[in-house]
């Protein structure tokens, strides 16, 4: 055939061949793949996870290809009937994203810089609309999968437009996440405003505060990562597309780019817009980076978060034990009724893994050279499980362990009393020297502070209670003689 695809039948099926540039490859012939996500499938199984793995990163692909294809006609370098096929390819596979997800089947690491992927994508498009429109699989002389679904770009474009359209998705969606965390957090403020506690320093008693005040901290500690990912995914939404193989375009209409960001902006439902030096995006992956440092961030102030509400939970007996996390499953095989914290530690290991992730990020962009990055790839796989396991985990950590957290109120009033730590709101009526000397005693006679105060007769005792109510100590004041 004109083709170059003819059909055979073995003793065990139908297969159908494909000539590339390396001659004749077999694959089933009912395959919505080609050739060359044939010998790139078995070039890389590597990871044994597909590119159809990442839904965002396909459906980015796809609205990318639609936007190339509607461009491409409107400048009269497609006919209406080839773009329309391409176009109504894509919003089938959308559609039916679960009958055509295994089709996505190249690693997603590979060599190439993401050409495997970018193919994988073409040959799906080019297949699934041959197939509608009453073609068999693989007579691309009606629609050829480079010629056709591929005008107008390069892989070198293309790719790490879709990884970025991809993660615009994804961090919407973290963003979700970390807002209903963010609300959570305030209702637990809300509900310990009251609950006394001793603030630590060190570990060391220091003064005290509310618990309230300790879960209003960390609202307010990932509360800024909303407008940080708004800003990350305005970086993100700037596009290479239209520079082609190194961003001077070549084989591209010089409106073709801006186009497809406008086709493209309408479809995602946020602006995209394209890059004012393609040359330099298309060999900058900086936006990756910074991505990337987003994500560690995140994941960093969650692990802090974690730790303390572990430390926070210890015990139940021989422990801090200020607060009760819920019991969500059998803690050891050995030990009877031991609860662990596993929800938490849960994030902490997920924390570590995103901050792993990032060195792969920032290693890799180190690694690349002159017009292009070739490690694009691994920046993906990474930057996908990153948002990936920050997703689940923090939905996790919300609905498993925050909303369900309840105070040891007492333990946390025992706490404040026997501390020494209560004295710092008395250095305005006291002296430092005084309160040092009332400190040192109450731990040499395993007293309180209330109790040696007292016997001391040093302050009255309407003033020592003045000193340890929360409205003076957890709060900007001064107790006055």
């Amino acid at each position: 055939m004109q083709d170059g695809t003819h059909h055979v039948q073995s003793q065990d099926s139908f297969l159908r061949s494909e000539k590339d540039s390396l001659g004749a490859c077999y694959l089933p012939i009912d395959a919505n793949w080609g050739v060359h996500t044939q010998r790139a499938a078995e070039n890389f199984p590597v990871t044994g996870i597909g590119i159809g793995s990442f839904p965002a990163f396909i459906r980015a692909f796809l609205l990318i290809k639609m936007s190339a294809a509607k461009a491409n006609a409107e400048l009269g370098f497609l006919s209406s009937q080839k773009a329309g096929w391409i176009e109504n390819a894509c919003e089938e596979i959308l559609k039916n994203f679960s009958q055509y997800q295994n089709d996505f089947k190249v690693d997603v690491l590979q060599g190439g810089a993401g050409t495997s992927s970018n193919m994988n994508v073409n040959e799906v498009i080019a297949n699934v609309a041959l197939t509608r429109a009453g073609h068999k699989k693989g007579e691309y002389i009606y629609l050829h999968p480079n010629d056709d679904v591929n005008m107008s770009q390069s892989t070198n474009d293309i790719y790490p437009s879709s990884i970025k359209i991809s993660l615009c998705f994804l961090l919407h969606d973290l963003k979700k996440r970390i807002k209903t965390l963010v609300q959570s957090l305030l209702v637990k403020s809300e509900e310990f405003k009251s609950v006394l506690k001793i603030g630590r320093t060190q570990l060391q008693d220091a003064v005290p505060m509310t618990l309230g005040q300790e879960f209003t901290a960390y609202a307010r500690g990932m509360d800024p990562f909303l407008d940080k990912i708004d800003t990350q995914i305005t970086e993100l939404s700037s596009l290479n597309v239209g520079g082609t193989a190194i961003g001077t375009g070549i084989n591209c209409d010089p409106r073709y780019g801006q186009m497809v960001c406008d086709n493209l902006t309408e479809l995602c439902g946020f602006p995209v817009v394209q890059a004012e030096d393609l040359v330099a995006a298309t060999s900058d992956v900086g936006s990756f980076v910074s991505c990337s440092g987003l994500l560690k961030n995140i994941a960093l102030k969650l692990s802090k978060i974690c730790n303390d509400i572990r430390l926070l939970s210890s015990g139940p007996r021989a422990g801090l034990s200020e607060i009760w996390l819920p019991s969500v499953q059998a803690g050891s095989s050995i030990m009877p009724g031991k609860v662990n914290p596993v929800i938490p530690e849960m994030v902490n290991q997920v924390a570590y893994m995103v901050v792993g992730y990032d060195a792969t990020v920032s290693m890799c962009a180190d690694g690349g050279q002159l017009q292009l990055n070739a490690f694009e790839p691994a920046i993906c796989y990474a930057l996908f499980n990153g948002i990936h396991d920050l997703n689940n985990a923090i939905a996790l950590l919300d609905q498993k362990c925050i909303v369900g957290i309840k105070a040891n109120q007492e333990r946390c009033l025992e706490n404040v009393q026997n501390s020494t730590g209560i004295l710092t709101g008395f250095l305005p009526t006291l002296g430092y020297e005084t309160c040092s000397q009332i400190a040192k005693q109450a731990l040499a006679q395993g007293k309180t502070v209330m109790q040696v105060l007292s016997e001391a007769g040093i302050m009255t005792e309407e003033d020592i209670q003045k000193g340890i109510e929360a409205a003076f100590l957890a709060s900007p004041c001064r107790i006055q003689a």
